[in-house]
């Protein structure tokens, strides 16, 4: 029998099914052991190499004493779990590839490594990558284990490693996504005298503020994902992020990269360009980015006391249905009074999708055949 390579065994061991994994088989302990190694030697890469790697916003968390303490620890559950799984487990991979990765940390430093503090005109955000996966991963898996909509479906699905990865390119472009985000309206600023009218708006209070910000992006946004869909050249890049034949709160990061600078820049236009203060700016940024990996969440509440005012999962959920009902509807992300007014609600009561994607799923798998597919005829 041929042998199967490292990657396949580790990728067969974390797609373990969970009949065939239940407490005290060591494949707990050796995932949570794999996790902490590959979050505690990205975290030492950024330690080496900050100018590269480290996002500049974050250097107040690089330099503060708790972060090496709390990387130490990180380190030490690696150790501690890859061993207790090397016990457990008569299959060996989980254990020993944490080991080992925790091992390669530590030998580039470990919680000590420093490379330097001065950054270069580029960078790439390896820690804001990791900082992301982290944030919205203890968000959601466990609502998503003690509340879900289809029980069955694990974290490890089918093409979880597909949107890790969109994950991994949209964190480490942050800096050209942020360029792209802002040059259209910095160039608005720069052309308009509305000085009266941006000191009215920031004079407003903060909730009011956010809450304006709220309703222009949805606005903005919902027009622009219609024609994400209508107009067949920009459906094949949206194309790319209904390609997902399951949600979760991963799927959310399936997006083209040229998608993401469009949207973003478009949607930003009415924040940056109307004088909301930065504070009410960074609230709304924060809520956005968690209530998007909610609505795309495996989460089964219904939660119909509130789908009249809020997007909700099942609302959302509508929109990724393969059913025939299901095309072109629910556009709106954070109000769905807006689908009620254009025509484009959908919402039959207590009902969900059966399924979710494209019909026919023209779309290939693999980051880059994604990426190149709406360029190709």
């Amino acid at each position: 029998m041929p042998k199967i390579p490292v990657l396949q065994r580790l990728q067969h061991e974390l797609e373990t099914p969970r009949a065939e994994r239940p407490f005290g088989s060591g494949w707990l302990s050796g995932s949570g052991a794999l996790v902490a190694a590959v979050v505690g030697l990205f975290f030492v890469i950024c330690l080496r190499f900050p100018e590269f790697l480290a996002t500049p916003a974050l250097d107040v968390m690089r330099f503060s004493p708790w972060f090496r303490l709390v990387l130490h620890g990180i380190l030490l559950l690696a150790y501690a779990w890859s061993l207790t799984s090397l016990i457990l487990r008569p299959q060996k991979t989980l254990g020993l590839t944490a080991m080992a990765i925790a091992v390669l940390a530590s030998l580039l430093g470990g919680s000590a490594a420093d490379g330097g503090t001065s950054h270069v005109g580029v960078f790439f955000g390896l820690d804001f990558f990791v900082l992301n996966l982290l944030f919205t991963g203890f968000l959601f898996i466990p609502l998503e284990r003690f509340a879900p909509h289809r029980p069955e479906q694990t974290v490890l699905r089918t093409e979880w490693r597909e949107d890790v990865f969109y994950y991994l390119v949209s964190s480490l472009f942050v800096q050209v996504l942020t360029f792209l985000t802002l040059a259209p309206s910095q160039a608005i600023v720069a052309h308009t005298q509305w000085q009266h009218i941006r000191a009215g708006i920031g004079g407003q209070p903060f909730v009011l503020q956010v809450v304006e910000i709220m309703v222009l992006t949805d606005l903005a946004q919902y027009w622009l994902h219609r024609a994400f869909h209508r107009l067949p050249f920009l459906w094949r890049f949206h194309a790319v992020h209904h390609s997902a034949k399951t949600m979760d709160w991963l799927a959310g990061a399936r997006m083209h990269f040229l998608e993401i600078a469009v949207l973003r820049s478009f949607t930003a236009i009415p924040m940056m360009t109307l004088g909301f203060e930065p504070s009410a700016l960074q609230a709304y940024l924060v809520f956005v980015y968690v209530y998007s990996a909610f609505i795309h969440a495996n989460v089964g509440w219904k939660l119909d006391w509130l789908s009249g005012w809020f997007v909700t999962p099942r609302f959302h959920h509508w929109h990724h249905g393969v059913e025939p009902e299901a095309i072109d509807v629910n556009f709106a992300i954070h109000f769905p009074l807006l689908d009620r007014l254009f025509g484009t609600h959908h919402l039959p009561k207590d009902a969900w999708p059966s399924g979710y994607g494209i019909g026919g799923h023209p779309v290939p798998k693999g980051y880059w055949q994604q990426f190149l597919y709406p360029f190709r005829r």
